[in-house]
């Protein structure tokens, strides 16, 4: 059986004495495409910042893989409590992660600099190797390298902020990326451009890449079994376009729980009714510039 990437067991978040998640149970396995969907308020970015140990939970527990250290069964990556982990420990974790953010993130600065910073400062790769791969990243977002590179982020329009966002994902090389709304606010041509990048980085299994800076021993030798596993994806979005293209594995909150989680196809189906009103709003929703 594949891999657990990420898992929650009975978890639930409060904010002054109001539950938005209840007793969450979620298991997601290496290589999984994940949407997480939901009518605004139904917990979705907050699920999203717990999973990537932004929040701590008020209850229950985010388990995520540890793939600096093998698991003692040798069933992959050791699982570890992200409540609990010291920030040592979730600052190891996150090296393997990299986050698409719905307002993209991006620094004061050129395009150049927003991709070298972290290969810079987590990376031994020299300043040519930095280069190459900054480069290799916008052209793999259909981006004209050369023209776009020297660029300060003001310059951007909507869809290249988004696509140069991307990019400095995956010149990270990461086993999981996290998307919050990659494509709210974008007009529909955009939007369907990076459905597609989504899709073909997912697909795009990790490689070894580079060494991270501050690990030995086994953490390395763990490191470079990575070589070849496959990418995780898991997507906050209100597009039902998105669902349609990629067909993902979709879980959908209301009420502070989960009221579907199964494949894209039975998604909106009569014997849940909140999926199919949902399914309904979703349009509206997405066509919302962020707030």
């Amino acid at each position: 059986m594949t891999a657990i990437e990420l898992q929650t067991v009975d978890l639930c978040k409060s904010f002054n004495g109001r539950e938005v998640l209840r007793r969450i149970t979620l298991t997601v396995r290496a290589g999984e495409l994940v949407a997480v969907v939901g009518a605004s308020g139904s917990g979705k970015t907050v699920l999203l910042s717990l999973l990537t140990g932004l929040l701590p939970p008020s209850s229950g527990r985010v388990l995520a893989a540890d793939h600096n250290v093998a698991a003692a069964d040798g069933s992959g990556a050791e699982m570890v409590d992200l409540g609990t982990a010291g920030q040592e420990a979730l600052d190891r974790i996150r090296l393997h992660w990299a986050i698409v953010f719905q307002r993209n993130a991006l620094f004061s600065g050129t395009v150049r600099e927003n991709l070298a910073l972290w290969l810079r400062e987590h990376t031994g790769l020299s300043a040519y190797e930095i280069e190459r791969r900054s480069r290799a990243a916008l052209h793999s977002v259909a981006l004209d390298v050369d023209d776009v590179l020297g660029k300060p982020r003001d310059a951007l329009s909507g869809g290249m902020a988004k696509r140069v966002a991307i990019a400095r994902a995956v010149a990270c090389d990461p086993l999981v990326m996290f998307y919050d709304e990659p494509t709210t606010g974008l007009d529909p041509m955009v939007g369907s451009a990076i459905h597609d990048l989504i899709w073909s980085t997912h697909n795009r299994p990790a490689g070894t890449g580079f060494e991270l800076r501050d690990l030995e021993g086994d953490q390395r030798t763990a490191m470079a079994a990575r070589a070849g596993t496959p990418r995780t994806s898991i997507i906050v979005t209100h597009d039902r376009d998105l669902l349609r293209r990629l067909r993902p594995r979709t879980i959908m909150l209301h009420d502070g729980r989960v009221c579907y989680d199964g494949p894209y196809e039975g998604f909106g189906q009569p014997d849940c009714p909140p999926a199919e009103a949902y399914l309904r709003q979703m349009p509206v929703l997405h066509g919302r510039e962020p707030q």
